[in-house]
């Protein structure tokens, strides 16, 4: 959980955070109890009324963005019924194919091919696998609007954030009665939609007492990748950038409704009306980095890093790792890919490890930008933002291997919730969108370096037949 303060000239006044556990029960699964996403905010909201409490004070209005696709089921009371399925949770592969089958018009609809990650198959999975459950859900809501209920007691969310559940014809920008059929839902279980810029509702005088803030407005907000789009400009036609965080994205801005849901590509409403976005998602990026540092036994990812970056990288590295510690969504849509290192030798050390996985996840967004690319897709300017973003090594990895200039703005390490505030700044002040969103100031461009290139072309192809070799083996 990470809560930000920016003021009027969208300078970061003070930022805290608290950490969150996912826990996996059985194979495939991944959970949260939706109670500790309430317990966080109050730990980072209480870190901040200790250093910032006249700060909070002045606040005026309130953005939300949050993880995607989260299934957190309320019954009839309001209750929580189970822990929320997460956006990386992978049982639900039988309930996709399902789905299609009783409505062949899905994609049509959507503008996206079903995947586990997806809301709708979670529901559909409840259904068969826990009907005494499923018999009870009067609401599904997503991760952030949970909290925005807790907030200010509103059902309600946005665009960009509910074109993730398969239940959103996305084209239209409104629940879809067929698709919630499909699932056995109806529209009063759903949140009621608006468009990221507009107000939901107001902060409810008790919650905001507690907080040392004002009963601001609460702004719709926005699906994690589109704020961070929100906070680092990219809200204009072919523009892109890349997200290093838990998982990785790659995100391009369109000015209309574009489907690409053949290669495993997203198409979703922006968090800005009248826009839309295409997405190419690899489940684990960041999380990869951090799961190498625990197994090397590294204090933390910073120092496996500096390590890292000892090494000789004029040449190429002898390992290749395939980063899908949670199977994989673009290009492949297999919930069941699993992740590998090739080609360790008695002289591997933790160093060469932590190389090849920098490697690997760079590998995965050269194929998602291969997929998106390949359906027409134009991309010009690609910015850089997420956690992953701090480690310039990484950044040279990811440029020589994509083969494009990466730009770092200020900022880009708090993206989405940067690019919430960014929103509730315009639902306040009724300001267009551009006056707002715009790029931050440049920190840094890093270009592709040519020895690295070089070599990168040829380990990516070797990268990709090793997925295919081993595929029928997951």
């Amino acid at each position: 959980m990470k809560v930000i303060i920016l003021d009027d000239e969208d300078q970061l006044i003070a930022q805290a955070s608290s950490e969150l556990e996912v826990s996996r029960p059985h194979a495939l699964w991944s959970e949260q109890d939706p109670a500790a996403w309430w317990q966080a905010t109050h730990i980072a909201m209480h870190a901040l009324q200790e250093t910032n409490a006249a700060a909070l004070k002045s606040v005026k209005a309130i953005g939300l963005a949050g993880q995607m696709h989260g299934a957190t089921l309320l019954g009839a009371q309001n209750n929580i019924i189970r822990p929320a399925i997460l956006w990386n949770d992978g049982r639900s592969e039988a309930q996709c194919k399902a789905i299609e089958i009783k409505e062949p018009r899905t994609r049509a609809i959507t503008g996206n091919i079903p995947m586990p990650g997806f809301t709708a198959p979670k529901l559909a999975w409840l259904r068969e696998h826990e009907p005494h459950n499923f018999a009870k859900v009067a609401k599904v809501l997503l991760p952030k609007d949970y909290l925005r209920f807790l907030m200010t007691g509103d059902f309600a969310s946005d665009m960009s954030d509910s074109s993730g559940t398969l239940w959103l014809d996305v084209q239209n920008r409104t629940w879809s009665p067929t698709m919630l059929k499909a699932t056995g839902l109806t529209e009063e279980q759903m949140p009621k939609l608006y468009e990221g810029t507009q107000i939901t509702g107001q902060l409810d005088a008790h919650v905001a007492k507690k907080w040392g803030l004002q009963a601001v407005p609460v702004i719709a907000g926005g699906g994690d990748n589109a704020a961070g789009a929100a906070g680092i400009g990219v809200i204009n036609p072919n523009q892109a950038f890349l997200s290093l965080g838990t998982s990785g994205v790659y995100f391009v801005a369109n000015d209309s409704y574009r489907p690409n849901p053949e290669n495993a590509v997203h198409t979703f409403c922006h968090c800005i009306d009248h826009t839309w976005h295409q997405m190419a998602v690899i489940l684990s990026a960041a999380s990869c980095l951090s799961w190498v540092t625990q197994l090397t036994g590294y204090k933390d990812e910073a120092s496996l890093l500096s390590e890292i970056e000892k090494l000789d990288f004029s040449k190429p590295s002898q390992v290749t790792f395939l980063p899908y510690l949670s199977g994989e969504r673009t290009p492949h849509n297999n919930p069941n890919a699993q992740g590998v290192f090739f080609g360790l030798g008695h002289n591997t050390d933790p160093a060469e490890l932590g190389r090849a996985v920098l490697e690997g996840i760079a590998f995965a967004f050269a194929d998602a930008q291969q997929a998106m690319l390949t359906a027409g897709t134009q991309i010009d300017t690609v910015s850089v933002i997420g956690g992953g973003s701090v480690s310039q090594l990484w950044g040279k990895i990811l440029a020589s291997v994509l083969n494009r200039n990466l730009v770092y703005g200020h900022g880009g390490e708090v993206g989405p919730a940067y690019g919430a505030a960014r929103l509730a700044k315009i639902g306040l002040n009724s300001m267009p969108a551009g006056q707002v969103c715009v790029a931050p100031k440049v920190k840094y461009i890093i270009k592709p370096d040519a020895i690295m290139s070089s070599y990168y072309s040829k380990q990516h192809l070797k990268y990709q037949q090793l997925y295919q070799s081993l595929k029928h083996h997951f």
